[in-house]
């Protein structure tokens, strides 16, 4: 029903609509935490591409959908009472998964919204419950989130954040035919499962963020440079010779465990 572009209906540009029709990519998408899930919640599902092949897995099963024309369509799949018509930025997620009963082993799939893309997964990435995540990206989005081309792209907030708390890893490619109407980029699905041990515990994820947001502003400034408008010359220069850190050190050159590192000796 899905694929035939006759009955799809107009995409909706201001929410940043383009409906998946490729069934490669639907496949590989709703078969990737079949296994591990005890609750699979869709977000963004609009015509139901991938949730109509997510219902025929037997399983709890939540929608969420902002756009009232596909909220008949949804619930002849899953069920009225299995559709939440909201706008997922301003949905507490986790307090309807709770409620009805789950509060792990969560999977959330959802072909994101360009433009909201990363706040969205960003409001996941903070919800526990949520193991596994299977998520379409714009793919210049998806690199700033994990480097599948191994192409060495410089650390940025954005990737220190996400494999701060998640692993990553490169599901598949959408190209622009695979969606209605096609988008002037190049997709690409994201596989994530939540780290079970972090180095920096999620209570702390606004701290960080924030810490993130200024060193990577400017990725080729000095960090020192950077920093020293936030903390005392002296504390830096300590946390930095800790880590045998140098103070001409950039921050496009920071891998992971420093930069982590550095934000916990500055906390201290």
């Amino acid at each position: 029903m899905n694929d035939k572009m006759g009955r799809l209906p107009e995409a909706n540009k201001t929410l940043g609509q383009h409906f998946l029709r490729d069934q490669k990519v639907i496949g590989l998408i709703t078969e990737d935490y079949l296994d591990k899930a005890d609750l699979i919640v869709e977000v963004g599902p609009g015509p139901g591409a991938l949730t109509e092949r997510l219902s025929k897995h037997q399983k709890p099963f939540v929608v969420v959908e902002r756009d009232q024309r596909f909220q008949e369509n949804l619930a002849l799949m899953v069920g009225a009472d299995n559709v939440v018509m909201t706008d997922a930025l301003h949905f507490e997620l986790e307090a309807e998964c709770v409620r009805r009963g789950f509060e792990s082993n969560i999977w959330l799939v959802s072909n994101l919204p360009y433009n909201i893309s990363v706040p969205l997964f960003l409001k996941f990435l903070l919800i526990p419950s949520i193991q596994h995540m299977t998520l379409m990206f714009q793919r210049e989005v998806a690199l700033k989130i994990f480097d599948f081309t191994n192409s060495k792209n410089p650390m940025g907030s954005l990737m220190a954040l996400a494999q701060t708390y998640l692993d990553c890893r490169l599901l598949c490619q959408a190209p622009p035919g695979c969606f209605v109407p096609p988008p002037q980029v190049d997709s690409t699905v994201l596989s994530f499962t939540r780290k079970e041990a972090t180095v920096i515990p999620l209570s702390d994820f606004s701290e960080f963020e924030t810490f993130l947001r200024r060193v990577f502003q400017f990725k080729r400034k000095q960090v020192f440079k950077i920093l020293k408008a936030y903390y005392a010359e002296e504390k830096l220069l300590d946390a930095l010779g800790e880590l045998n850190l140098t103070r001409d050190r950039r921050a496009e050159s920071f891998t992971l465990p420093e930069i982590q590192k550095l934000f916990l000796s500055l906390r201290k």
